[in-house]
């Protein structure tokens, strides 16, 4: 029997050309060159025993801090037991697709709760079942913005870099614009934001808080976007959410964001989830799954798929996105999370997120040197200057099992959460005393 070969070099040609491309080469010039493999050095083939203890040898190398004072865009929260013990009963892990809604009853209950609770803390109207990542979930709200006439994006400088990353490059693959607005202080600049809105633009993008930790005026940006004629995206941490102004609040047509901090472990960067809610207006242009509660044959509470894009299945050259699925895992045990906490074990999270962090920050600008980058009120990250010792600190607290803030241009951006004690941030400062004093 011969062996199946999908395409044939002409018709892989065939296809190239249709693009617009002569080579597989230019088709991935995106990629940067230092990321390409040109050959897999594939060892040949171990046994069972050989293979187990070469991942004890991998996995003995990755170094788990017991301290973390570090977050940008993955944090540590205290997880209740009830979360995982849910969250891994085997009926949810092997539970059967949401296509056949007689045979995942528990499973779409699920997915319409975590629904309903994201839709509660950013205060939009309707939730998707969630896509991949934050960034994925920043990059497929742009994309819904996209309308004939208005194909540039504008996002704020103060975004998560890997985010901004992550939505120019679906802009660039489909033609929109991209336009940083420039950061003041660690704060978007409502002028320049001014200026920048035209007939043109389809959406302004703002995190909040922003990567430096800072709190942003989103009331006020989103006034000046939607006088312009123009969507108004915000990036929201799920924790801050419970504690600040929502979303819907400040005039966010479209509110996205990470939901790592609501159960999931760092766990090395992954699997986390992307949420996705926005107002009723915008609903049919939102990407993925959306579960609705419904009644059967007999009266009975059910749940099935409400809505989805036909054009992601069967149209898919007219359709804004490629997301069909969901993290589905992941999104009940965010759910898990939400419901054990409640609203007033979410809010006191963030309240103590909020006063441990500026405990924190009180403590190490009191030093002779160390100063708040930027003015302005913060939720549980910040930045402090350092006078040149900043490798010498890390270092320093590395070696004590402390797992220090994260190097940016300005200085340390160091993250403070409700697992962080009064006794932990108190070493921090003594080292940092030690170290600039020194």
């Amino acid at each position: 029997m011969g062996g199946y070969i999908p395409a044939t070099s002409a018709e892989q040609q065939e296809m190239l050309v249709s693009i617009g491309l002569m080579s597989f080469d230019e088709l991935f010039t995106a990629i940067p060159d230092g990321l390409r493999v040109e050959e897999l050095d594939i060892p040949a083939g171990r046994s069972e025993y050989e293979t187990a203890e070469l991942l004890k040898s991998i996995a003995a190398k990755n170094v788990v801090f017991p301290v973390l004072f570090r977050g940008a865009g993955a944090y540590a929260h205290f997880v209740p037991a009830i979360v995982k013990s849910v969250a891994g009963k085997e009926e949810f892990i092997t539970a059967y697709t949401p296509y056949q809604a007689e045979l995942s009853q528990g499973l779409l209950q699920s997915i319409f709760e975590y629904q309903t609770m994201i839709c509660e803390l950013t205060g939009m109207d309707v939730s998707n079942a969630s896509v991949y990542d934050g960034a994925t979930a920043a990059a497929e709200a742009v994309s819904m913005c996209r309308t004939k006439g208005r194909t540039k994006t504008l996002m704020s400088a103060t975004v998560h870099p890997m985010v901004s990353r992550t939505v120019q490059t679906y802009c660039e693959a489909v033609g929109m614009e991209f336009v940083l607005v420039p950061a003041k202080q660690g704060m978007t600049d409502a002028t320049a934001l001014a200026e920048l809105l035209d007939d043109q633009t389809s959406c302004f993008y703002v995190q909040q808080p922003n990567f430096f930790g800072l709190i942003e005026d989103a009331a006020a940006l989103g006034e000046v976007t939607r006088a312009a004629g123009s969507n108004y995206v915000m990036g929201v941490n799920p924790i801050a959410a419970a504690l600040l102004k929502t979303p819907r609040a400040c005039g966010a047509d479209i509110a996205v964001g990470d939901g790592q901090p609501l159960g999931m472990s760092i766990a090395f960067g992954g699997p986390y989830l992307g949420f996705m809610t926005c107002t009723s207006e915008l609903m049919r242009r939102m990407p993925g799954r959306i579960v609705g509660e419904t009644v059967d044959g007999e009266g009975r509470r059910a749940y099935v798929l409400t809505l989805q894009a036909r054009e992601q299945h069967i149209r898919r050259e007219k359709a804004s996105s490629n997301i069909c699925s969901n993290q589905a895992h992941c999104a009940l045990t965010a759910g898990a999370y939400m419901a054990s906490m409640g609203p007033v074990g979410m809010r006191k999270v963030a309240e103590l997120c909020y006063s441990k962090a500026h405990y924190a920050a009180k403590e190490i600008t009191a030093i002779a040197g160390v100063e708040l980058a930027y003015p302005g009120d913060f939720f549980h990250e910040f930045v402090t200057t350092l006078p040149g010792c900043a490798e010498e600190l890390l270092g320093r607290l590395e070696s004590e099992g402390i797992l220090g803030g994260l190097p940016v241009e300005d200085g340390i951006l160091w993250c403070v959460t409700e697992m962080n004690t009064k006794a932990q941030i108190d070493r921090l400062v003594q080292i940092v005393r030690e170290v600039v004093g020194a």
